[in-house]
């Protein structure tokens, strides 16, 4: 199956005018007087697909890779790239008491990844001191530390800055596979994961009516995903048709990404699928979302046709991305 058709999980094409990843290189000794020589250009590609900017001074491939983005350690453990340490996010249901999230902290824990530093706050004198030949840093997000570039630079930290928020984790696996020399094992786990979604498709009889993904009372918003959202492309590679916000309710959304904030007052009329996704939830999420007095006629709920994606289904990653399959099939069967 066509994996732009499994997951083009990100709106890249959108932002194609934006560089979703830039390279610095470990910084030259500096001299009295004079500046550590440094690339704030977007890498540029061989035709061999090996990032230029990477290997411009033929260094070696990386051996101890640090994360600051949680979001984006999952990509790297399933490319089994060398993890060696990893910032953690603050403890919840959907991370292990470390702040390990939950959909690879195990495989984190096998491989002896360490606590880069914890609850989300950058510790400079923890990145250096887990003596990185690269760092992988988040562009954006709560767990970005590109503020922090230039002091990274400055004590000769090389880095791969990474935008997220306009990538699918296919497209970042690809790219970090190509700088540390896990391109293989890039394409080996985007297999995997095309495989496991096609073969879920194939065992599921999804309903003929058209679906809704709702994010309800998450920090206390209330959104609707978008039809091409990452969520929504996944549910269609199993074969859902999901529908986003109704066109009559554009002016009332507040903000926008893969999903669309409204008011917990426009939740009912702004959810028009047969039958409701509810993202980052667990069963207790559905019997609260059952229970809501302001949706009570929705025919989802009518009809107990609400279902949870799970806990770790927040983002999508190679981990979490199979978790969600794998809930989604459970009713469907």
């Amino acid at each position: 199956m066509n994996r732009l058709k499994l997951a083009a999980l990100g709106a890249a094409a959108a932002l194609a005018v934006l560089a979703c990843f830039a390279w610095f290189p470990r910084a030259a000794v500096p001299v009295a007087g004079a500046a550590p020589h440094m690339s704030d250009t977007p890498h540029a590609s061989h035709a061999s697909g090996t990032p230029a900017a990477a290997h411009a001074d033929h260094a070696p491939l990386p051996r101890r890779i640090v994360s600051t983005s949680p979001s984006v350690t999952g990509i790297l453990l399933a490319i089994d790239a060398p993890v060696v340490a990893t910032a953690a996010t603050t403890p919840s249901r959907m991370t292990d008491d470390k702040g390990f999230f939950s959909q690879w902290a195990a495989v984190a824990d096998k491989r002896g990844v360490q606590v880069l530093y914890r609850n989300l706050q950058f510790d400079i004198e923890a990145a250096i001191g887990a003596s990185p030949d690269l760092l992988v840093a988040s562009a954006t997000g709560a767990d970005s530390v590109a503020q922090h570039r230039t002091e990274l630079q400055a004590q000769g930290v090389p880095m791969v800055v990474v935008d997220y928020s306009s990538q699918s984790w296919q497209d970042i696996a690809t790219e970090l596979g190509r700088i540390t020399g896990h391109a293989k094992q890039a394409a080996a786990a985007i297999a995997r994961f095309d495989a496991h979604v096609a073969q879920t498709a194939a065992s599921i009889t999804p309903p003929a009516q058209p679906v809704s993904i709702v994010a309800y009372n998450l920090a206390g918003s209330y959104s609707i995903g978008r039809a091409a959202s990452p969520h929504a492309r996944l549910l269609a590679a199993l074969g859902f048709k999901v529908e986003g916000l109704p066109p009559a309710l554009a002016a009332q959304v507040t903000r926008a990404s893969d999903f669309e904030f409204i008011s917990r007052e426009n939740l009912s009329a702004a959810i028009t699928g047969d039958s409701v996704f509810l993202l980052g939830a667990s069963q207790g999420d559905v019997q609260a979302f059952l229970d809501d007095p302001l949706l009570a006629n929705l025919p989802a709920v009518a009809g107990r046709r609400v279902y949870p994606l799970g806990p770790t289904s927040f983002r999508i990653d190679y981990y979490s991305g199979q978790q969600m399959v794998d809930a989604v099939a459970s009713h469907f069967r």
